[in-house]
Parts: structure tokens; sequence; C-alpha cells
């Protein structure tokens, strides 16, 4: 069992700030770097900061949530606009992304699973990146900005930026001896397997991953979003060089599983003291294409056995140990996110560059007796959202207003005086950086598609569209071939905010009305002044 040491925490605050006054250093070597006058950079275009955490749901201490040790982002949070109900669109990596990026929805896309490129289904859509890229801006990335094995290069100025030394697909690298020895006795199995020796390093995630969490006592940089975010540190001052604005992408892969990362962030957390869910149950009354199978974890050596979420839970230790790791990993992001604002401050840019920070969907901890996302559920679908443009009247205060990630690419556009793009299907939410309270959307939407994997003994696949209002979730499940009505939910959130009873059957006026605003689709998702 990890322990926290009395001074953890005072400890990590002290290395937060140490980086921070550190990090100015970065001022003398930048003495070399052409400064813009006061009256050029009054004119000058905004930079884009884009931040992408990976199955980051909003437990963080700017979202009230105390246990959690995130000072990094809890000082973007200050300084910026924190949107406390924000959703995406589904509640998966690829749809989510996509969609984020395109501004369109899943079903606009036609891409609602893993495999699916937009640009196979919408060939000519022009992404967020590659509109400002067509505006002058320069484009670049580095990490999981769009979904990791589905990369855009049209979105960027030049090709994404590479680490050496890690593979194609990063998130699963392990550092202690046992697990590499594992790794190396797989890898000759794959080869002996027949399968050629380039599947280990591309396809690594479908054949490399061993155990759920990995503790060890190395550097940040040992792992890839430590040296990532070395590399993106000293990226931001070459961009700044350039003398043009830019669009920096940079994608953590953590908290994502595996939650490997360094000893130090698994010693901030007391195991025995962390929050474990409370809702431990699938909600009642739910049908059984709405919960999801855990197939995510259960793909890791030491969980493969574990019981489905109608089975019953994970043992309380293995429910610790998860969430243990989880923090660990959040907490070890926010250390790279302070980096990243370290850097800006260093190299004079916090001024002109609009910092976005989001998590691609929500993660469930147990809630529902479940694990990882693919739900269409609140604890899914709920996302971290946090953008600081500089100069909004808003900063450091939080937002209630429902917005969705479909409004973030028209948000920027406008953030940065750049056209509409006309096909978008969300609301530029950038009126909220300057007013959190006017009037604005009273319905955002959500949606998952279902398929072959314990969901019905027929093998059938289900779309379920989901509809979030101020106070009430309504979900509506269709065979997903012949569209034919299967199943609905309901769920107050006045009285059940977990989402633990679904009330459908007992309430079908409301049932009526919330299908009334789904079938309006997104045009019911626009400010109720518009």
């Amino acid at each position: 069992m990890t322990t926290r040491e009395p001074d953890s925490w005072t400890l990590y605050r002290t290395i937060a700030c140490t980086r921070q006054l550190c990090a100015s250093f970065l001022i003398g070597v930048c003495l070399l770097v052409p400064s813009m006058t006061i009256a050029e950079s009054a004119i000058a275009k905004p930079n884009i900061l884009f931040i992408a955490i990976d199955d980051l749901r909003p437990e963080l201490g700017c979202y009230g949530q105390d246990h959690v040790i995130s000072p990094n982002i809890d000082r973007l949070s200050r300084t910026g606009v924190t949107f406390t109900r924000a959703y995406c669109q589904q509640a998966v990596c690829n749809p989510s992304r996509a969609s984020l990026m395109t501004g369109l929805r899943p079903d606009t896309l036609k891409v609602w699973d893993l495999r699916t490129s937009f640009r196979d289904t919408r060939p000519d859509v022009v992404t967020v990146a590659q509109h400002f890229k067509q505006q002058g801006y320069h484009t670049t990335a580095i990490g999981k900005i769009f979904h990791n094995n589905l990369p855009d290069d049209a979105s960027w100025s030049e090709p994404k930026l590479h680490v050496d030394g890690y593979p194609f697909d990063p998130d699963a690298v392990y550092r202690k001896s046992e697990n590499i020895d594992w790794l190396e006795e797989r890898k000759s199995a794959i080869v002996q397997e027949g399968k050629q020796a380039r599947y280990i390093d591309r396809f690594g995630k479908w054949y490399l991953k061993y155990v759920a969490t990995e503790n060890i006592d190395v550097p940040d940089d040992a792992y890839f979003d430590g040296v990532q975010t070395t590399v993106a540190v000293k990226k931001l001052a070459e961009l700044k060089a350039q003398g043009k604005p830019f669009f920096f992408g940079v994608g953590y892969y953590r908290p994502h599983l595996p939650f490997n990362v360094p000893e130090k962030y698994w010693n901030l957390y007391d195991r025995e003291t962390i929050p474990l869910a409370s809702d431990g149950e699938p909600p009642r009354d739910a049908p059984l294409m709405a919960v999801n199978t855990i197939r995510e974890l259960r793909g890791y050596a030491d969980f493969r056995g574990s019981p489905t979420p109608d089975k019953g839970p994970l043992t309380e230790a293995q429910q610790r140990l998860l969430k243990h790791g989880y923090l660990a990993s959040v907490s070890y992001i926010d250390a790279q996110v302070g980096r990243l604002l370290d850097a800006l401050d260093a190299l004079e840019l916090a001024e002109n560059t609009i910092v976005v920070l989001w998590g691609d969907h929500g993660w469930k901890l147990g809630e529902h007796g479940s694990w990882c996302k693919m739900t269409n559920y609140e604890i899914d679908t709920r996302v971290p959202l946090i953008v600081r443009a500089p100069g909004k009247k808003a900063n450091g205060q939080s937002c209630h207003r429902l917005v969705e990630f479909v409004d973030l690419y028209p948000a920027l556009c406008e953030l940065a005086g750049l056209p509409a793009v006309e096909e978008l299907e969300g609301t530029s939410f950038a009126p909220l950086l300057n007013d959190t309270t006017r009037p604005w959307k009273s319905a955002v939407f959500s949606q998952f598609l279902r398929t072959g994997i314990w969901i019905a003994p027929d093998g059938i696949e289900y779309m379920g569209y989901s509809v979030r209002t101020d106070r009430f979730r309504y979900v509506r499940w269709v065979d997903w071939k012949t569209g034919k009505f299967a199943a609905e939910e309901l769920y107050d959130h006045r009285e059940d905010s977990s989402e633990t009873h679904n009330i459908a059957g007992r309430n079908q006026q409301i049932v009526q009305r919330m299908r009334s605003v789904l079938e309006a689709g997104w045009t019911a998702a626009k400010p109720n002044d518009q």
C-alpha cells in the first residue's frame, strides 16, 4: 500500500512554484528571439495553445474536488473561464475528437467508432486547425489530438512532432523490469505467430498492454507525456521566433489506461482515504445496452477476469488501486500542464495566447458499478473545459451554462477574428467569456453506438441518442439498422444527480416533452436569445 507522506502536498506545491520561477530562465534565451512592439502586438492575431487530455473527467480541484491535487490546471482556471456543464458528442475517443475538431456531430460525420476516419466519410471537411492554417496560422501538434491511429496531416503546416524512442501508440509504455520482460516475451510470441514485426509498434495497443498500473521511481520524462512536454516547451520558443500566429496542439495520453506514471505522483495520495464511488450498481430499470461492459479494463492482464457490472463490482482493493492510479495520472499531467503555462509566461506569449484545455470525454471510476467510458450517462458525457482568452471580462469565473464540444470550433474562430465556417453545427460560446450568466442553450446532445458486446443475445446494434437539459437527461435507444424503437431512459437531476434510477416508465408526459427536444436535434441547441 502506498501512503501519503505528511508533507507531500506541500512539497508538490513547492515543486510547482519552483518550476514557475525557474522557467523564467527561458526569457534570457528568448532575448535572441525578435519581439513585437506594443503597436504590433495590439493588432496581432492571438495564438492558440490547444491542450487535449485523454480520459480526463472533471474531477479536479477547480471543479470542487478537493481530494485531487491539480494546482496547475487550477491556476489556469483562476485566469480563464471554467465551464462546469460542458458535454462531448460521444463518449469514446475517435468520435469525440473528430466531432470537436470538425464542429460536426457524429451522425453528420458518420463516425461512431474507433476505426472510421472522417476523411473517408467527409473527405472535404475543414478541421479547426486546418481552417486556422488556411487563414495564415502556423499549425502544429504533438501527442494525441485526433485519435492516435487516425492522424490528419491536412490539419498541420508541418509533420506532427515526433519523440524518438517511443512507439507509434505510446500510451502503454512500461518501465518496471518485470513488465518489460513480459513485453519482450510477448513481442517474440507475436513474431513466432507469423505476424510481421511492424505490428508490434503500430498496433501495439492490441498486443502489448500488460498490467493496468505501474508505479516506479523515474523522472517525468521516462514516460511519453513528460518528454513530449519537454519537446513542446522548446517548440513554443521556435513558434515565437517564426513571428506569425500559431495554433499548437499538445495532446496528453494520461490519465488513459494504463496508469503508468512516476512514483512521486502516487505518493501524493493515501490510497485508504481516497473516496470511492457511492453508486456502485447499474441504474435501476435501465435497459441492458445502456451500461458498458468494462471491456477496456478487462483488456489488461490483472483485470482480465473482472465481472461485468451486472455480475457485481470489483473488490474494494481493486477499486482503490485503480482510482489511486487515475488520480496519480491526473497529477502527473497537471505538472506537465504547469510546464506549458510556465513556458508561455517566460516567453512572454501569455498575453496574446488563447489557452484551451479539454478532456475528450468523461470516465467512470466505479460509478454505476462500471469503469472507463462508452455510455450516454452524465459521468461519461460531461467533460472538463477551460478557456483563457486574454482580456475577457469573465476570466477567473465558472460558467454554468450548457455548452458542447461542437461549440469550440466556432468559438475559437470568433475569438481569433476569423471568418465563420458555414457548415458548423455548434454555436460560438465566445459571448459567455464576457458574461457567464447570459441566457444560453436549453439543451445539448450526445449519442453512443452499442455494438455486439454484451448488449443482447440477438447481437443487435443499438444507437442511443441523449439530450441533456437543465434538469433532465433523456436517452432513446433504437435498432441501428431498422430505426425501430428499443428502449428509453429518463433521469431527473434535481432528484437524482448520479442517474441511479431510470424513471421513464412512470413519467410519460416528461418523456414526450424530452423526446420532442431530442427530435428537434441540434436546432434546439441554440442560445435562448437567438
